[in-house]
């Protein structure tokens, strides 16, 4: 069953009970809310994502509900709760979608250790992976959200998955987190784009949602093999360009953007290493999304020669 074929009364109904469970990628996240921003969320932006039956293995279960007490009445917060913790401290109760998808990405990033996880978008054309490691503010994500509406498909904005076995970057295919000047740049560069609504005022500032493509959440169990490193930077008024970069550097940095990569010890490095020495590395500079998909697709054509 897909989360499409339920009313929204039916996904209400389920995430106050026992919870609703979905599949994204190789994870399943049982999901648990009585706020309503949640599940008008969840069904705005996860439609074509396969739900689980809650007897099935459940990877992760969280639950998002509001600070009892005055909190009900006087500025309402939520709460997040994980196996009976409270890993984040409680926020405004309109920030309730926003802290489930960091949720998400907290309990992969933290605890799925049978994968190298990096702190990069990735995407994939021809069966070859870009992993696009950067910082907050570097237009990393809307670079992202550009090119999988040109072609490119989304495996993640936000944690890259590499498979400690063969090397294989596994799709999570989920949402692209967009924020503050990135929202307006995508709506007009691609203007059917589906956009759950702005929660401002976060520590990120202004957020919102993307959804991911239909097609590429149907290819979520395709995965595909590293092919190039690029760090990119968004740099008002320049061309895109891209620099070529020492490996030797670019497998530091990459180490640096990694959760795991120290806790994995020496098969995370000789993991890093692989991913390296089979990639090209860059840096990437750009400042409008036209150019910076042409950039892009000529280096995957390249790629195919």
């Amino acid at each position: 069953m897909m989360m499409s074929e339920l009313s929204s009364s039916e996904v209400k109904s389920r995430l106050r009970q026992t919870g609703l469970t979905i599949r994204t990628g190789p994870f399943s996240f049982r999901i648990i809310s009585a706020i309503d921003s949640v599940a008008d969320g969840l069904r705005l932006l996860y439609p074509n994502y396969p739900l689980v039956d809650n007897q099935e293995f459940v990877d992760f279960t969280v639950t998002l509900a509001p600070s009892g007490g005055l909190r009900r009445w006087w500025r309402p917060q939520v709460k997040l709760i994980y196996d009976g913790e409270h890993p984040f401290t409680a926020l405004p109760i309109d920030h309730a979608f926003p802290l489930l998808e960091w949720a998400m990405n907290w309990c992969i990033s933290t605890q799925a250790h049978h994968y190298l996880t990096l702190h990069a978008a990735v995407m994939e054309r021809n069966g070859c992976a870009v992993i696009m490691p950067a910082p907050p503010g570097s237009g990393k994500s809307t670079l992202c959200a550009g090119l999988v509406n040109r072609g490119w498909r989304l495996l993640s904005d936000e944690l890259t998955l590499i498979s400690l076995e063969d090397g294989l970057i596994a799709p999570l295919g989920r949402p692209i987190s967009l924020k503050n000047q990135s929202l307006e740049v995508i709506r007009k560069f691609v203007p059917g784009a589906v956009l759950n609504q702005v929660t401002h005022d976060t520590s990120k500032g202004s957020v919102s949602h993307m959804k991911a493509p239909a097609a590429h959440v149907e290819r979520i169990e395709d995965r595909a093999r590293p092919r190039w490193v690029i760090f990119p930077k968004y740099v008002p008024d320049t061309r895109a360009e891209l620099t070529p970069r020492s490996k030797a550097n670019s497998m530091l940095e990459l180490g640096r953007n990694s959760f795991n990569y120290t806790l994995l010890g020496l098969t995370g490095f000789e993991l890093l290493a692989d991913v390296i020495g089979s990639s090209d590395c860059y840096d990437f500079r750009y400042s409008q999304l036209d150019e910076a998909v042409s950039v892009f697709d000529r280096l995957a054509e390249r790629a195919r020669i």
